[in-house]
């Protein structure tokens, strides 16, 4: 560090002036004033670093303003404490020294050492401040040149700077393109290989966000003798419809709506001026989550013929209002594989949530069974028609959404399906009804017999929060009607009204047996609470018996019926069990005190005794129990169902089950009327 400076000593005794010249002079070139005005003098024409100032000129006041910020100060006299004073009067950012007199010319290192510190501050405080000038010197050049690149930029903008943006445009629609082109072959992949209806659904919302809408119904096209043909929606503004809303939303072909006006004349519609459009319906207007603001509306076409239209509403992140040629295009292109889709899931033929076939198919085969039967016999044909109905379907469904409703539906469906012989035809009736046509059977006890084991494959069956039903299960009623060939003139000559007259006397046999009927024929009264989970048959008696017997009976299996020591209580507790060194965790069926009933993927072993552990409530009961059955469950794949007799049960293990079974007493619900 360079440590030479120029030294100023402002003095008025001239022996003390002296003395400093001396000792300054070691440091650095020195100058001296006996007063002020010297001292502004030698400042104004000198580069001075270090003041060296006697305690009479070295107030803050006398000086300030006569000093360069970097100027270091070493103040110097007799009185200490007048120093330190006039020290603290200086800013702490000015360099203050001090030296008490008297000054020994030879032996006096300590004010050398405080001027050699003094001198190497200024020259620091004036290197800091040449680089700061340095740096705003620079900075201005940089703002400069910035300045003058703008001007240049500014100058090529409308030449190379547009042509570069014109290929930046062009590579990111070219990526567009690709990532669109992806999501579209996606799209037709996921309807290739759609199985049901589910998959299908879910492509409709992929195609929602294809064409960028806020909204996407899909719609297919049926006919019924009372409302003629009409669009069913299966999607409604996003929302996979539940059966009991279809009828709130389906729309009559014959309406002033855009998608009735689509499936009546298979043209398209692509339109954002609504207001005045006499097809802007009111369920657009009230039903929409959001306001109709643009719509693109398209047939699906089979064979040139509409069986379905889908529309989407309000075009998002546009430049334009509406939707553009290039999305009517992709939706026209994937219209015609969705009419594929449904065509090959036969949606026309089948209940898009059940799978079942729908009432018209079902009769229209049922009319052909009867017509032309598969197989004579040597007596005449006999054959049944059954009505069944979910008991306290309302119930499950305010209770557990209609979601869960939807599932239990589709169980439901598969349990009927596979309860029932392969001549035999099902058909989804309505929201929780099903119909069924028993052909090939030799009376009506065997009719009965067929129907008596749907049912009871339904009450034994486990569905989830089925322990939240009145008695603590989920079940269903039976209404069957008998006939043979002998109760029509002629069988070539059926309609579907006939059907439909046999269908009515299964529902009348039905509400028998969910207990609707006041009073049937030959009853005086009914059951306070009526059971429900049941099967009842209609009669047909001649016409001199009618007075002498019911019309409708219930139904009494001939069969020995088991016999129960404990009550049973249908609940779903978690059931912790160990089998071949490790634990299994699965649900109860039901429970009584003398074992329980639970679902398990594989076969048990008969006999074997089982370390248990049964979730009650907030407790946890460790018992054991035997293996008394393990048998495959009627309706369900790789499921079987087995029986585990409790072994040795303790006083406090059936006080403990004691209380959980009443605890489910409690939360019984009252029985409906429905």
């Amino acid at each position: 560090m360079k440590t030479e400076g120029n030294i100023l000593i402002l003095n008025s005794n001239l022996e003390e002036r002296e003395l400093l010249r001396t000792l300054c002079s070691l440091i650095g070139k020195v100058f001296s004033a006996s007063n002020i005005s010297q001292a502004i003098s030698i400042l104004e024409s000198n580069n001075i670093h270090v003041l060296v100032v006697d305690d009479r000129f070295a107030s803050y006041t006398t000086l300030k303003g006569l000093l360069d910020k970097s100027i270091s100060l070493i103040i110097t006299g007799k009185d200490e404490d007048r120093i330190k004073h006039l020290q603290k009067e200086w800013p702490l950012t000015r360099y203050i020294g001090y030296h008490i007199t008297p000054l020994l010319v030879h032996n006096d290192e300590s004010f050398n050492r405080v001027l050699k510190a003094a001198v190497e501050h200024a020259f620091l405080r004036r290197e800091v401040e040449s680089l700061r000038k340095t740096t705003e010197r620079t900075e201005m050049e940089l703002k400069d040149a910035y300045t003058e690149i703008k001007n240049i930029k500014n100058i090529i903008r409308e030449s190379v700077i547009k042509e570069s943006e014109k290929r930046i445009e062009l590579e990111a629609k070219y990526i567009w393109f690709r990532r669109e082109k992806r999501k579209l072959e996606e799209i037709l992949k996921n309807l290739y290989i759609a199985n049901d209806v589910t998959n299908l659904v879910d492509t409709v919302y992929d195609i929602k966000e294809l064409v960028r809408a806020q909204g996407i119904s899909l719609y297919i096209l049926e006919e019924s003798e009372t409302l003629g043909k009409y669009l069913k929606p299966l999607v409604w503004d996003d929302a996979f419809l539940p059966h009991p809303n279809f009828t709130k939303h389906v729309v009559l072909l014959d309406a002033q709506d855009f998608a009735a006006s689509v499936a009546r004349y298979g043209h398209e519609i692509n339109s954002s001026d609504l207001i005045f459009d006499a097809r802007m319906s009111k369920r657009y207007v009230e039903r929409l989550r959001t306001p109709l603001k643009s719509i693109l509306c398209v047939p699906l076409l089979h064979q040139k013929q509409v069986i379905g239209v889908i529309e989407v509403y309000n075009k998002t992140n546009a430049r334009k209002k509406g939707f553009s040629e290039e999305d009517q295009q992709i939706l026209r292109t994937l219209s015609e594989h969705i009419a594929i889709a449904i065509t090959k899931l036969n949606l026309i033929q089948y209940d898009a949530l059940t799978s079942l076939l729908r009432p018209d198919p079902f009769f229209e085969k049922t009319i052909q069974e009867l017509k032309f039967p598969k197989k004579r016999r040597e007596e005449e044909a006999s054959y049944a028609l059954v009505m069944a109905d979910v008991d306290w379907f309302k119930n499950y469904n305010d209770r557990n959404g209609h979601e869960a409703g939807n599932r239990l539906l589709r169980e439901l469906a598969t349990i009927l399906k596979t309860s029932t012989r392969e001549e035999d035809l099902v058909c989804r009736y309505g929201g929780e009804e099903f119909l069924f046509f028993l052909s090939g059977i030799k009376n009506v006890e065997e009719a009965c017999r067929i129907t008596e084991r749907i049912r009871k494959t339904v009450e034994d069956h486990y569905f989830e929060f089925q322990e939240f039903q009145p008695r603590n299960n989920l079940t269903m009623s039976f209404g069957l009607t008998y006939f043979t060939g002998e109760n029509f003139e002629d069988l070539e000559a059926f309609t579907k009204v006939d059907l439909k007259r046999l269908a009515n006397e299964a529902d009348m046999a039905l509400a028998e047996a969910k207990g609707k009927n006041a009073v049937s024929l030959g009853q005086k009264e009914k059951e306070a609470s009526p059971p429900k989970n049941k099967v009842c048959i209609y009669l047909r008696k001649e016409l001199n018996q009618l007075r002498k017997e019911a019309l409708i009976r219930q139904y009494k299996e001939k069969l020995v019926q088991e016999r129960r020591r404990f009550e049973r209580f249908y609940t779903s507790a978690p059931f912790i069990y160990k089998i071949n060194r490790s634990f299994e965790v699965t649900k109860t069926i039901n429970i009584s005190l003398g074992g329980v009933k639970i679902s398990t993927d594989l076969k048990l072993p008969l006999a074997e005794t089982l370390d248990i552990t049964l979730i009650l409530g907030s407790k946890a009961c460790q018992l054991k129990g035997d293996i008394v059955y393990s048998e495959k469950a009627k309706g369900e794949i790789l499921k079987y169902h087995s029986g585990i007799e409790f072994k040795g049960l303790s006083s406090e293990d059936r006080e403990m089950l004691e209380d959980f079974f009443a605890s489910l007493r409690m939360k019984e619900p009252p029985l409906l009327t429905h």
